[in-house]
């Protein structure tokens, strides 16, 4: 028997996986985490292949959307179920002619749940392309306690489906029967276990490999329909690292909702100008501390992971030349803000590196931020890239007399707070501290250096591993 008239989605994966290993709600968080990561990577891998003219597949998920990299974005349709019905009017001070709702469409739509369905109080993710099929599920059971499961099994996937098109018939029987094709469209013939040995793979390298002495059973992990995930043993982490790591969870989530409902709004053609900057500002300024959220979240996932590797991201060759051409003018939007400028000296040809890109865009911005508040008014950032041996140098150093400025630094002020952060009385901010970003530059791949120059000045320096076929002789412009 259900608990409602409709299954939930727990209901559906555990009456057909009856053994689910029991674990705490903290292993279950991070079972869902850390297998959210392996299907981003495994849906950016199914999609390298493939043209991005078109939609490749379909996402359904709750509370609120996934995957915000745009490739996934403009190639997946995306349905997304929610508790708490988004207000629009909330943001805006204008009144919207016709009601949100009609804009929705099933290339990207938000559906609402009946206040009494047990699938409000669920996470999870579907997934359908030609390749596979997947249901992740974090739920919560009666006794308190969350468990996470999941499966590759087409047959469990189209009973997950079953129970979340239902809902949909409700409230939008059109959008079910669009979905609905697209569903029949995404059936792979037969279950592609290489798919399953790369999301397995990117577990491994998220969660990395428990100590030999922990394990008390063979590994949970396995090429089978529904291989079951145990978290490595690992040392408590401290509390207020657990408390960074819940604090940037929960703020991105709703950030991630309102993001995805103003870039509704902004393809309605009916808008005012004003109202289209008002809308183009929340959008900019959620992506901003979403962007920081990730960071914050990573940097604790960093140290609560147990192993002894230092990379626990997925490297692979990068654009630098990219990750700058899109970096670069919100450093300088950013600069303008405090009254500083930005110098920048690029090679006239940037070489590949190994690292990886998104990652490598958030902690090079964050790093930035950081850098410019502690810069007085009038000063310039000189950016440097200059190719170092088998490494590329990316530099940053104040020049204070750029502007004929000769006031000299006098370093901020900066206080600890907890493993992860510190935080400057003079600005009230709040940002991750060096050893922490010193770590996440390691996880992608490079290594910061921080040195002392004269008058006080920091200089930053990064370097960044050259992919072996990249290399090549490199001249600034």
């Amino acid at each position: 028997m259900y608990e409602w008239i409709l299954p939930s989605l727990r209901e559906v994966l555990t009456g057909s996986q009856p053994s689910i290993t029991e674990c705490s709600s903290a292993q279950a968080e991070q079972q869902w985490r850390v297998s959210l990561a392996a299907t981003e990577n495994l849906l950016l891998k199914t999609l390298a292949t493939t043209s991005s003219e078109t939609t490749h597949g379909l996402v359904i998920t709750a509370p609120a959307p996934l995957f915000s990299q745009p490739q996934l974005t403009q190639s997946l349709q995306t349905v997304t179920f929610t508790a708490k019905p988004f207000n629009p009017l909330a943001l805006m001070p204008f009144q919207i002619p016709v009601a949100i709702e009609e804009e929705i469409t099933p290339q990207e739509s938000i559906l609402p749940l009946l206040p009494a369905d047990p699938l409000g109080m669920e996470q999870f993710c579907l997934v359908f392309t030609e390749r596979f099929r997947l249901v992740l599920v974090l739920a919560e059971r009666s006794n308190g306690q969350k468990e996470f499961a999941f499966s590759f099994e087409p047959d469990v996937v189209q009973q997950a489906w079953r129970a979340i098109g239902a809902r949909i018939i409700l409230n939008n029987p059109e959008l079910f029967a669009d979905l609905d094709v697209l569903v029949q469209d995404y059936a792979p013939a037969t279950l592609d276990y290489h798919s399953i040995i790369h999301f397995t793979r990117c577990i491994l390298q998220e969660v990395g490999e428990p100590e030999a002495d922990k394990v008390a059973s063979p590994s949970p992990i396995s090429t089978s329909p529904h291989p079951p995930i145990t978290p490595p043993a690992k040392p408590s982490p401290r509390p207020d690292v657990e408390l960074l790591q819940a604090f940037a969870h929960e703020v991105r989530t709703p950030l991630t909702t309102i993001r995805t409902m103003t870039r509704l709004l902004l393809k309605r053609r009916d808008l005012p100008d004003t109202v289209i900057n008002r809308l183009e500002i929340i959008d900019h300024e959620c992506t901003e501390q979403i962007d920081r959220m990730e960071l914050l979240f990573k940097a604790a996932e960093l140290e609560t992971t147990a192993t002894t590797k230092p990379v626990n991201t997925q490297l692979t060759p990068t654009s630098l030349d990219q990750v700058l051409q899109q970096s670069i003018p919100r450093w300088q939007q950013a600069a303008n803000r405090r009254n500083l400028t930005i110098d920048v000296v690029l090679p006239q040809q940037l070489p590949m590196v190994v690292s990886n890109p998104a990652m490598l865009d958030r902690v090079l911005t964050g790093l930035m931020e950081n850098f410019t508040r502690s810069l007085p008014p009038g000063s310039c950032i000189q950016v440097q890239v200059i190719p170092a041996g088998d490494q590329l140098k990316l530099q940053l150093s104040p020049q204070i007399d750029c502007q004929n400025n000769n006031q000299t630094i006098n370093p901020p002020i900066r206080k600890s707070l907890g493993q992860l952060l510190m935080f400057q009385p003079e600005t009230g901010t709040i940002s991750l501290n060096m050893a922490a970003t010193k770590h996440l530059f390691q996880a992608i791949g490079g290594k910061l250096i921080v040195r002392q120059r004269h008058q006080n000045e920091e200089v930053l320096t990064i370097f960044l591993p050259l992919e072996i076929s990249g290399k090549q002789k490199v001249g600034v412009k």
